[in-house]
């Protein structure tokens, strides 16, 4: 990128720790694009959303390593091995609150946080199953597994709850990282921290729903505050924000006007996973077997005609699943009695109206709820399902859309600006806080005698599908790492 010789990003890969789709999903084929783009050099930054890492090697080390024997070395990546992998314990917990109050005592000594390294070579497993596998082919293991990689030893929530705390007695702290081996560092959300000068952060900004839609998130006053906290931080010391769309880049100029000349927008790259395969429709009905809820009811008999409607998102408020229900409820009532709802959900917050909402159809086995689908196997469902339905309130970027567009599927989605740019004409829109607008968007395209116009919807979505293709997205990233790189 540059004559002096490479580009050096660090990139943050804690969102991949969790999760298959959205964020989680971003950060692996990002990793694994850039990790392919010439003259880059990329280190992936390995860091716990909760609990504090032991420290990896010195952050520069021949082969000596600082004197540490092979074994010892061996050793001492294990356990930070463990702890990535480690579920919450209170002595962890007193560990971290200790090594914050370290942390702010070295911030006002002008002190800053090594990154240390991970010597990945006897642990390339526990990365790809860890970090990659839920995103990535087989084919690529080796791609990003051999990848240099850091360690930020205290906690991403730690560094939160630091910057929170010292608001109260002045301005808040945010720990000084020392990424003075890096030219960029890529976060995948507004970072609690500060960078080196010899360092541009860069943050992937997917959306603004806790700042613009707080009342639709989980911990409402925690994250509200943090983000926005973060966020400001990330503007004022210089920041420049990479979008996911155009609607999330006008979100956070509304908020932050002067963030404007430092702003761009890159939308997501989608899996390769997803793609038209003409598969057998009696492979959806052992998916739903092999995945679903774990009290059910009845499910499809392989004899009877199966005949569904597909949502694929978290089980939240904002995710609009009661406006589906109140339509498809309809629906079967006075049109498509055998037509069935499959919700493919991870686990989300405030949702107990809704599960009241599901629970009566799913004892009846009319709403079928799926969880820990692979990619491959929501592909399949994606391309039987009568229509995919996308109701969201407000999203950064929606990927289930996409994902149908790829597999062959047809599109509903709200009319929100998001939807508009992303999904262009490859769908059919409603209203949002209309379920008889929905019920008429699910009619118009799963209608026999309109069948045309979903076979229209799906070809004009396969065109717009190839928008979000990684050999689609990945030039615009090397123009922006290219003047980035020019610009200091």
């Amino acid at each position: 990128m540059s004559a002096d010789g490479p580009l050096r990003i660090l990139f943050e890969l804690r969102p991949a720790l969790d999760g298959h789709a959205g964020i989680p999903q971003e950060t692996r084929l990002l990793f694994r694009g850039l990790s392919g783009v010439p003259n880059v050099r990329i280190a992936g930054l390995l860091q716990s959303s909760g609990r504090l890492l032991p420290a990896g090697d010195p952050p520069i080390s021949d082969k000596g390593a600082g004197g540490i024997a092979t074994d010892e070395r061996v050793e001492r990546m294990g356990r930070i091995v463990i702890a990535l992998d480690s579920p919450f314990s209170w002595r962890g917990a007193l560990n971290t609150v200790l090594h914050t109050i370290v942390m702010a005592l070295r911030w006002n000594m002008k002190g800053s946080e090594a990154l240390t390294r991970f010597e990945a070579g006897h642990f390339r497993d526990f990365l790809w199953h860890r970090l990659f596998a839920k995103t990535l082919p087989p084919e690529d293991f080796d791609a990003v597994t051999r990848q240099e990689f850091r360690i930020a030893r205290i906690p991403w929530s730690a560094l939160q709850i630091c910057a929170r705390f010292t608001k109260k007695f002045g301005p808040p702290i945010y720990a000084r990282l020392d990424t003075r081996d890096f030219d960029l560092m890529i976060a995948e959300t507004p970072y609690p921290a500060t960078v080196s000068r010899e360092t541009l952060l860069v943050v992937r900004y997917h959306d603004a729903i806790p700042l613009m839609m707080p009342h639709t998130i989980s911990d409402r006053s925690y994250h509200h505050a943090t983000h926005y906290m973060t966020l400001r931080h990330n503007v004022r010391s210089g920041a420049w924000f990479v979008c996911v769309s155009d609607a999330t880049r006008r979100d956070l100029l509304s908020i932050f006007p002067e963030a404007e000349p430092r702003s761009v927008t890159i939308h997501n790259m989608v899996s390769h996973h997803f793609f038209p395969e003409k598969s057998q429709r009696e492979r959806v009905l052992e998916i739903i077997a092999g995945h679903a809820d774990e009290n059910p009811g009845p499910l499809p008999h392989p004899a009877a005609p199966f005949e569904y409607l597909l949502m694929v998102s978290s089980i939240e408020p904002r995710k609009n699943h009661l406006s589906l229900i109140v339509a498809w409820e309809k629906l079967r009532i006075e049109r498509f009695p055998v037509l069935k709802l499959v919700v493919v959900a991870g686990a989300g917050w405030h949702n107990e109206v809704i599960m009241r909402k599901f629970r009566p159809w799913m004892e009846r086995g009319d709403l079928l709820l799926l969880k820990d689908v692979s990619s491959a196997n929501l592909r399949r469902l994606y391309e039987h399902a009568r229509a995919t339905i996308c109701p969201s309130f407000g999203e950064g970027f929606d990927f289930s859309g996409v994902e149908a567009m790829q597999s062959g599927g047809a599109v509903i989605a709200s009319d929100i600006p998001v939807h508009r740019e992303v999904y262009a004409d490859a769908a059919e829109y409603f209203n949002p806080y209309s379920a008889e607008d929905l019920e008429r968007a699910i009619f118009a395209v799963i209608e026999n005698t309109k069948a045309g116009y979903r076979q229209d919807l799906v070809q004009r979505g396969a065109i717009v599908a190839r928008r979000y293709a990684p050999e689609a997205v990945l030039p615009q990233w090397e123009a922006f790492l290219r003047a980035r790189s020019a610009a200091r």
